[in-house]
């Protein structure tokens, strides 16, 4: 539920009202807004007397949040939230590109990939050093050696990193590389995965599952979020549908409904949706268009040779256009790339 408290509300009357929402076992997340401060509390309400929190001094009101998840929902935040990643801000005005290979799969790939996707204006690399796979016999990725690469390869453009981690064990060392984890598709239900990147202090780029509901994905946020972790980027990239056209079909009538439902900034993954190069630069327009805050794209200097997702990666050239055409996308809809 949420707490209002008065305009006039001092420091010690919102200190006191935590206090108490703590002493009847609720977790407490203040949000200090411009006029008034609301308070959410997340736990059990049959242990909350209401008119206990509405008597004590600078109480307005109070409000039961409906939806299921709670700290995703917009009806604790109104304002929408902006994950700061260094000097990288993914929610605001500005749209936010992220771009890169699948999978690294070497240093000179790597390196010549992230010197062109920054010239085109990417703010941030993808690539994969943990590679999930449907068979067990196809590339698996470098794994540490993956990270020390993108390492290596932000140290020299400037560029933010995200990649994925599959393993709870494998959260640590993720974290000790990247600026932005990457939760895919196939963990968006992995509870104990989530709760542990919530811990990581790190911001989280959350897939939504192949087959999940909007409700279902915003539920893994709420794992995270109440492990602690507020800075998530949700991602639309498609869901299984019986179309065999294109790789997955792309939900964009997702991104206006969670910017009506939740404050979680959201980006879309057009290179998984299509699964076909040729449909990334449509795609991409689109979301922009439907209002998203921002793409990642797969990018490869010769998708011919790529190790994984070849045929869905866009050669530099072809980003570097697909840019270009974005940014009068981007103003039509009142936004900057």
């Amino acid at each position: 539920m949420i707490i209002i408290m008065n305009q006039s509300a001092t420091k010690e009357q919102i200190d006191n009202v935590e206090k108490k929402l703590s002493q009847l076992g609720f977790k407490t997340h203040p949000i200090f807004g411009e006029i008034k401060t609301v308070i959410g509390a997340i736990g059990d309400k049959r242990l909350l007397n209401t008119q206990t929190i509405l008597s004590m001094p600078g109480v307005e009101n109070l409000v039961p949040i409906m939806k299921p998840y709670k700290l995703a929902s917009r009806e604790l935040k109104q304002v929408s939230t902006i994950v700061e990643v260094g000097d990288v801000k993914i929610g605001g005005d500005e749209l936010v590109v992220m771009a890169g290979p699948c999978a690294i799969e070497n240093e000179k790939m790597l390196m010549d990939t992230a010197v062109k996707v920054r010239e085109a204006g990417a703010k941030i690399l993808r690539g994969g050093a943990f590679k999930p796979r449907t068979s067990p016999y196809a590339f698996q990725g470098l794994e540490t050696e993956g990270l020390k690469l993108l390492a290596a390869a932000r140290d020299a453009t400037g560029l933010k990193i995200v990649t994925e981690v599959m393993d709870t064990r494998d959260v640590e060392l993720v974290a000790s590389y990247a600026d932005i984890i990457q939760i895919g598709a196939r963990n968006m239900q992995n509870f104990r995965l989530l709760q542990e990147v919530g811990t990581s202090g790190k911001a989280v780029l959350l897939k939504r599952g192949i087959a999940a509901t909007i409700e279902e994905w915003l539920m893994a946020a709420e794992y995270i979020m109440a492990a602690g972790n507020p800075n998530i980027v949700l991602c639309e990239r498609g869901i299984r549908t019986y179309e065999t056209a294109t790789r997955n079909t792309i939900d964009m009538s997702a991104i206006p409904v969670v910017k009506e439902v939740s404050h979680l900034p959201i980006i879309v993954d057009p290179s998984h949706a299509a699964g076909n190069w040729k449909y990334v630069g449509a795609l991409s327009k689109g979301a922009i268009a439907t209002g998203a805050d921002g793409l990642i794209i797969e990018v490869h200097p010769d998708p011919s040779v790529a190790l994984s997702d070849g045929p869905q990666s866009l050669r530099p050239s072809k980003f570097a256009q697909l840019m270009s055409d974005l940014k009068l996308i981007a103003s039509a809809v009142g936004r900057t790339l």
